[in-house]
């Protein structure tokens, strides 16, 4: 799968719903292709007392959940369709996933790709 059908796919699981007291969901996805090539998606939980998910982080719950570790791709979208680059706590849990995960390629705006260890201090 290239870059912009695996952007396709995280724009596609956009499903933006309020929760109670101020807490939202899905305004943000995310899509991440395995070395396998299988695909998972994931969407952010945000609530007021800071607990929430990012979208990067519920995709790779899924690809564990299916017994898969290293990740070729990932890319994060807002609802308007923006390229998301992952929060630093996101590039520290896709690291520590799997060791090959340095070699992660992630989708940044204008469908440019860094890697993953470029982020490593």
């Amino acid at each position: 799968m290239d870059k912009q059908e695996l952007y396709k796919v995280a724009y596609s699981a956009i499903n933006h719903k309020m929760l109670r007291r101020f807490g939202e969901a899905g305004h943000v996805a995310c899509a991440l292709e395995t070395t396998s090539g299988a695909i998972y998606t994931g969407i952010c939980i945000d609530i007021p007392c800071s607990i929430g998910l990012c979208a990067e982080q519920s995709a790779i719950a899924e690809m564990l959940k299916m017994g898969e570790t290293e990740i070729k791709r990932i890319v994060a979208v807002f609802e308007d369709g923006s390229i998301i680059p992952p929060c630093g706590r996101c590039r520290e849990f896709i690291a520590q996933i799997d060791d090959n995960n340095d070699a992660t390629f992630i989708v940044m705006p204008q469908m440019k790709e860094i890697l993953l260890i470029n982020f490593h201090i």
